[in-house]
């Protein structure tokens, strides 16, 4: 047995290293620079609760992007030094977001021991490669993103560490096969164990959804289907579900083959950056010769967002969540016996509150950040939850989960086929969504994105937002002069959090403008840093006249567009006739 020794090294603090819930995310030159990574993960070790280090078993994986092999070198050699009982790293050092914490919160080792916690490397849906991102989180044994007060404490470590803790003459892992490496240092054994990526995660998947149902579906002629991994970790688990456990075919999958720099793509599912799949559902600005597929699907680079597609269709992350809760009990063996309840975050359409309202199911509007979810998820009080940003989930683990989104939809799909499948016609994605806005009405609903704004200006616009909620009749007037046709403000506010579960209070989260009508402005600042910063506005129409849910929703939306940009003065603060991204 090899036997190792642990080394005591100075080194000098690093401005800058604050992680937020998605952890800490940089330039992987800013990585490679001598100490950078160690410093950080020494400060995690020094966070955390002694018996979460020493004689722990702690989870070390990611997305596969450019500088994870080296990183997994390091922390393996790091944990053995500051005591760590065993090391869990999956195959190629690939574990999705969503299966590190199926595998915290499932996985039994052979010696019966359970995972602690775990170092997710990922930079989510940032580019990969040497001059891109890299990022690193840690995740609790509930198998959730590390809460504040655990947070606070590394970035106030980061902030004085003089010492960290290395086994330096431990021998590198052959993380490409699996199996289990032991050794010895001076506190006792230390074992390093290489396991399937897939296995605990497929077994939880079959756990929830009905496979047999699903593989009908896809057994039809009648229905085609497509998935792109953008070159993620999600192409992994594409092919061991979609291809071995439900036998689709394999050209149904599109780039599922993980890439250190996601073949020099953008790892991000949305309409512009899954560009071969949106071309493919007939979604393109060309029109493609081939007939789409029935139905169409992407993930992000760590696996845990999504974006759904029908043929030509595209179903907004709001409506997606909504739809699948308003189907779940019926399609979803998991959720038969009914749903705990179900929450957005704040700037999310209000689409899963009506389903909710309707369904007469508890609910919760939450700021963002998916730590507020795991709250709730813990305390047994919410089931399913999404965000508009691509991200849905529901309690089987504690991060939001891509490939899970898509079973769901494929659930639906195969309930709503289940005696059709013979049939002239299938039930598609399109059917689904115009027969639930026929049910519970439509929220038209569009993001504007306006990207490095000076940050003065920013907070200048925020405060003259705040300042108009002050006299609501002043506020409608104003509103009024400029679109006659637009309903009248019920409630102003700034959004306001406080946690049922631990009673935590989150202030300014967001300045809402909440119609009668029950369409919305939200007003959001992100990342005052030196780049300025973003100003985001969420622009809601709702409309439950089923004759006027099939409008074009840049005309539906028109009048409160107008409104949202000459109520805040926009153009005045910011100098920016246009936002920089409309989503």
């Amino acid at each position: 047995m090899v036997m190792f020794t642990v080394t005591r090294k100075e080194t000098v603090p690093f401005d800058g290293q604050k992680p937020g819930t998605s952890g800490l995310r940089k330039k992987v030159s800013v990585f490679k620079q001598p100490n950078y990574l160690h410093n950080f993960v020494q400060s995690t070790f020094n966070a955390l609760p002694a018996d979460k280090v020493k004689g722990a078993t702690v989870v070390v994986s990611g997305d596969g992007r450019y500088f994870s092999k080296d990183a997994v070198q390091i922390i393996i050699k790091m944990a053995a030094a500051n005591g760590v009982r065993r090391v869990w790293v999956g195959q190629d050092s690939l574990l999705s977001t969503p299966a590190v914490s199926a595998v915290i919160r499932e996985r039994i080792g052979a010696d019966g021991s359970k995972a602690t916690g775990a170092f997710i490397l990922t930079a989510s849906h940032n580019p990969g490669g040497p001059h891109e991102d890299f990022g690193i989180k840690y995740n609790m044994e509930n198998g959730g993103p590390a809460p504040e007060v655990i947070t606070d404490k590394i970035y106030a470590n980061t902030r004085i560490l003089k010492e960290y803790f290395i086994a330096e003459d431990l021998p590198d892992v052959d993380i490409s096969v699996i199996g289990l490496s032991s050794f010895s240092g001076p506190e006792g054994p230390f074992d390093v164990d290489v396991f399937d990526s897939t296995t605990d995660y497929v077994k939880l998947m079959k756990s929830i959804f009905d496979f047999e149902s699903i593989q009908k579906l896809l057994s039809c002629p009648k229905f085609t289907f497509c998935y792109d991994a953008l070159h993620g970790v999600a192409g992994i688990y594409a092919k061991r579900i979609f291809v071995e456990e439900l036998r689709a075919n394999q050209s149904s999958l599109l780039n599922c083959t993980p890439k250190e720099d996601f073949g020099g793509g953008h790892p991000d599912p949305n309409l512009t950056y899954a560009k071969e799949l949106v071309a493919r559902m007939g979604l393109g600005k060309s029109s493609s010769q081939n007939e789409p597929p029935e139905f169409g699907a992407a993930a992000d680079g760590d696996a845990d967002r999504n974006m759904i597609l029908g043929k030509r269709f595209f179903v907004t992350p709001s409506d997606s969540v909504a739809i699948i809760a308003a189907n779940a009990v019926e399609a979803i063996p998991y959720f038969a016996s009914g749903l705990k309840g179900v929450a957005r975050s704040m700037p999310t359409s209000a689409a899963l509150d009506v389903v909710a309202k309707k369904l007469n199911l508890k609910f919760f509007e939450v700021p963002t950040g998916w730590k507020f979810f795991g709250n709730l998820m813990d305390a047994g009080l919410c089931s399913i939850c999404g965000e508009e940003s691509f991200g849905t989930g529901s309690d089987h683990i504690r991060e939001k989960d891509g490939i899970w989104a898509v079973l769901a939809w494929l659930s639906i799909l195969a309930f709503k086929n289940k005696d059709n499948l013979k049939g002239q016609k299938l039930v598609t994605v399109e059917d689904i969504v115009l027969g639930h806005w026929a049910t519970y009405g439509r929220h038209y609903y569009t993001r504007y994105d306006y990207e490095n704004v000076d940050a003065g200006a920013a907070k200048e616009l925020m405060a003259h937002l705040v300042n108009l909620q002050s006299s609501l009749p002043n506020l409608n007037k104003l509103i009024k002069e400029i679109r006659s046709d637009v309903s009248e403000v019920a409630q102003a506010d700034e959004f306001e959090y406080k946690d049922p579960v631990d009673g935590s209070v989150s202030k300014h989260q967001g300045i809402r403008y909440l119609f009668v009508d029950g369409s919305r402005l939200v007003f959001r600042l992100s990342g005052t840093g030196s780049e300025g910063a973003t100003i985001r506005v969420y622009i809601e129409q709702y409309e439950n006249d089923s004759s006027k849910t099939g409008r074009d929703s840049q005309e539906a939306l028109a009048p409160l567009v107008d409104v949202a940009i000459k109520l805040s003065k926009m153009k005045e603060f910011t100098g920016r006739s246009a936002p920089t991204v409309i989503t």
